[in-house]
């Protein structure tokens, strides 16, 4: 019968975000004094919200003694400069027009700041989204079920006819947790084999296996 209600992460599995990103953390580190990232450092550094991969940028961590001036410019800056170069990826918008074509909801669950993720989601996705959740107060992040159980409740979503999509162990997890089923995408910022030592059993690596994946 397939699936009523897909929930989707952002960063990786709907939009390519990593160029903006790696831009962003580089000005950051150039404002900080600290040496630049390149894209397969960075990739590794995504999935658990902006002041993870902040602390993760830095080099003393949490503890480093730039890490919150760091943190406190990147944010502004990156939600002023993330629709530089992102974009959907190739097939996306077909797949989602025809998600709803099929009477499916759709939602995305993200670790983004919550107002670069209603951005995003209006600039690229407009009308395709029935909710939107980026990182917030009083949510906890993924891989925490919290984020998913509020995007479940606000579309009134049976859990028996739920998937979560994804591109990271934090999305693995985050299904676990929420106690759904999980297809992972190799388009976005992990490499298939990590995936699959992390626990992904559904696969995709195109659009249209991800179609399949997710009506069948």
């Amino acid at each position: 019968m397939g699936y009523r209600t897909v929930l989707f992460d952002m960063d990786g599995t709907i939009l390519d975000t990593l160029d903006d990103l790696l831009d962003s953390v580089n000005v950051t580190m150039d404002h900080v004094g600290y040496p630049h990232h390149d894209r397969e450092t960075l990739r590794r550094f995504l999935g658990n919200g902006a002041a993870t991969q902040i602390q993760r940028c830095v080099p003393g961590g949490a503890e480093d003694p730039k890490y919150q001036e760091a943190l406190d410019f990147y944010l502004p800056y990156y939600n002023e400069h993330a629709k530089i170069k992102t974009a959907p990826y190739p097939g996306m918008i077909d797949l989602l027009h025809k998600l709803k074509s099929m009477g499916i909801t759709t939602a995305v669950v993200s670790n983004k700041p919550d107002a670069t993720v209603q951005e995003l989601s209006d600039e690229f996705f407009s009308g395709l989204f029935t909710v939107s959740i980026g990182d917030r107060a009083g949510i906890k992040k993924k891989p925490a079920p919290d984020s998913v159980f509020e995007a479940m409740k606000r579309m009134g979503a049976d859990p028996e006819s739920c998937v979560y999509v994804g591109d990271s162990e934090v999305d693995i997890a985050t299904a676990r947790n929420a106690n759904l089923p999980c297809v992972i995408v190799t388009w976005g910022f992990r490499d298939e084999d990590f995936l699959r030592e992390q626990g992904a059993t559904t696969v995709v690596h195109t659009m249209e296996e991800l179609l399949e994946a997710l009506t069948k």
